[in-house]
């Protein structure tokens, strides 16, 4: 190699390893897209065009942003990165083996900017192609019967690294199923609730009408153990988006030993934040029921779930527990869980239920945590 060729290449190495040092730019949101624009002199619709290149354009690099001039590029480029998050690590699971076009549940590893990693699930069906992302890596309430509670709590996720997530899924359900997301659920790793300005931000950029990628608000969920204070400021945030609440007990004793946060949200401070839910919004929210044998699948536990879903307006969503290493949990068994069933139909309530996909790939509810925390 001659001496002017390695020159070459300690530049770009260099150059490389400063990109790598500057700050991400997608960790701003879009108030501080604005600062940024005015502190360089720039007027307030730029901040907007930014934001599109990133995420509608989903650009990786300053020099593509054509809309703007050549010096607005070279200060982006001098000051900041882009660095969005990426696939580590995928794992399948085969479902529904009698249909002809079998589906698959896929999980996915995702490397964020710091080299944490969190864990996305694909969960295609006929009428549906959902994404389940995460909003922490980690979790800090440790239920009991929860993989990730079980991993600790590391830090929340910026809204960007939500964002990737989806248009990460997306990409890669054109590539297995020749169909892009329809619906996305916060239901991954960590309570959304505690993170809840960033999800906010992520559901605005997800949802932008005028973007590549836009999904409604109506077809998104976001998933929580209850945080009443949180759950108002949903409701009053003229969001559209649907509200999931993991009950899993309407016994105070029995929430109290599987969900710690129970002790202090007792079932009727539930009660009355799923009242002003029901009246600020309209909407009904769905109440999360895992089954598991001898905990909460008793005649008696169905009884006290009827008493307190008729308090507000709700449905029911019953799931399957999804047996975790090193835990003491088992799946309901199928006598039980149809005896469950009839005694809420009987009572009058709405009730799905859920099929477990992703069990066998720890991709199921409950499930999600990184290889490393195994």
């Amino acid at each position: 190699m001659s001496g002017n060729e390695m020159k070459e290449n300690g530049q770009t190495a260099e150059k490389e390893e400063t990109h790598e040092h500057l700050p991400n730019i997608r960790r701003l949101n879009r108030e501080e897209l604005a600062g940024l624009m005015a502190a360089l002199g720039e007027p307030a619709f730029r901040a907007s065009q930014l934001h599109r290149w990133l995420y509608s354009h989903q650009a990786f690099d300053f020099e593509t942003m054509s809309t703007f001039g050549r010096k607005l590029r070279q200060r982006l480029a001098s000051e900041w990165s882009i660095r969005p998050a990426s696939l580590a690590d995928s794992e399948s699971e085969t479902v529904d083996e009698g249909s002809t076009t079998p589906l698959s549940t896929a999980k996915f590893t995702i490397r964020l900017e710091d080299g944490e990693l969190v864990e996305s699930v694909l969960i295609p069906s006929e009428e549906r192609m959902t994404a389940c992302i995460s909003s922490q890596v980690g979790c800090p309430l440790r239920c009991d019967f929860c993989a990730t509670g079980h991993m600790g709590f590391r830090r929340n996720l910026a809204a960007s690294e939500m964002t990737d997530q989806a248009f990460l899924l997306d990409s890669e359900a054109m590539k297995l199923h020749g169909r892009g997301l329809t619906n996305i659920v916060f239901m991954g790793m960590g309570e959304p609730l505690l993170n809840l300005d960033n999800v906010f931000e992520s559901i605005a950029t997800l949802s932008e009408a005028d973007y590549r990628f836009s999904i409604s608000e109506r077809k998104i969920t976001i998933s929580t153990v209850g945080l009443p204070a949180e759950m108002e400021r949903i409701a009053r945030s003229g969001l559209k988006t649907k509200l999931a609440i993991s009950l899993h007990s309407a016994d105070q004793g029995v929430r109290e030993r599987m969900m710690p946060v129970a002790i202090d949200i007792t079932l009727d401070k539930l009660t009355a934040a799923i009242s002003s839910y029901n009246s600020i919004t309209g909407q009904p929210v769905t109440l999360v029921y895992m089954l598991l044998e001898g905990v909460n699948d008793s005649p008696e536990e169905a009884r006290k779930l009827v008493r307190f879903a008729k308090r507000g307006l709700c449905k029911i969503n019953l799931i399957d527990y999804n047996s975790i290493v090193n835990l003491k949990f088992k799946p309901g068994c199928s006598s039980s869980k149809t005896m469950f069933i009839q005694r809420l139909l009987d009572a009058g309530l709405l009730v799905t239920v859920r099929k477990s996909q992703g069990a066998a790939i720890n991709a199921a509810c409950g499930q999600l945590a990184t290889r490393q925390a195994r």
